[in-house]
């Protein structure tokens, strides 16, 4: 999983990219807010640790930005700051933050954040595949409608090119169907009958 880092103090950066690297993520640095989204754009990183204070813009507008893109793969964005007040918090949230660490942060919570994230991130994945192979299923299920031609004496069934089907052939072609042949309660006295009407009489020698 690749984690893009937005920092623009070079020691907090190196700091940050060896930490992460060390638990097994993948990593990137980005200097200044459009670099950031322009790496977001290329490499396409699940998770981005976002500073606030970047040189060309702050990290909530990288935040609206990000967000403001359509079709992109989903980023978790932890926003990290040195800013802790209430209204802080909730502007970095609106801007579409997903997670607010203040600095100086613990490292195990700034793990522990990273790991969470990256859960999230393969629950909403898993979803997605599963909203398509729903979508794929609902798309090739066939259905019968409207009016269908039928003899009122075979049974048989037109179809558009003035063709004549049995009932079973063609529900089967038309439907997700498979018949079962068999003789109803009514049918079979006349059924019985018939077969016996039709055997050879038997004459002893």
């Amino acid at each position: 999983m690749r984690v893009l880092i937005a920092e623009d103090d070079r020691v907090t950066a190196r700091s940050l990219q060896g930490l992460t690297t060390s638990w097994g993520y993948e990593t990137a640095v980005a200097t200044t807010g459009a670099a950031a989204l322009e790496m977001i754009a290329e490499l396409a990183p699940q998770i981005v640790l976002l500073d606030w204070m970047l040189p060309d813009m702050d990290g909530p507008e990288v935040c609206r930005r990000l967000r403001a893109r359509t079709g992109s793969a989903p980023t978790y964005v932890i926003l990290l700051t040195a800013r802790n007040t209430r209204a802080d918090i909730v502007q970095g949230l609106d801007a579409g933050a997903d997670e607010y660490l203040v600095k100086p942060f613990d490292v195990d919570e700034l793990r522990a954040r990273l790991n969470a994230g990256a859960r999230i991130l393969g629950l909403q994945e898993r979803l997605a595949l599963q909203v398509a192979e729903l979508e794929t299923a609902l798309a090739n299920i066939r259905k019968l409608t409207g009016l269908l031609p039928i003899c009122a004496y075979c049974k048989s069934i037109r179809d558009d090119s003035n063709y004549w089907h049995r009932v079973e052939e063609y529900v089967t072609e038309h439907a997700d169907v498979t018949f079962s042949h068999g003789i109803c309660p009514n049918c079979l006295p006349k059924v019985v009958a018939d077969s016996s009407a039709e055997a050879p009489e038997w004459k002893p020698k």
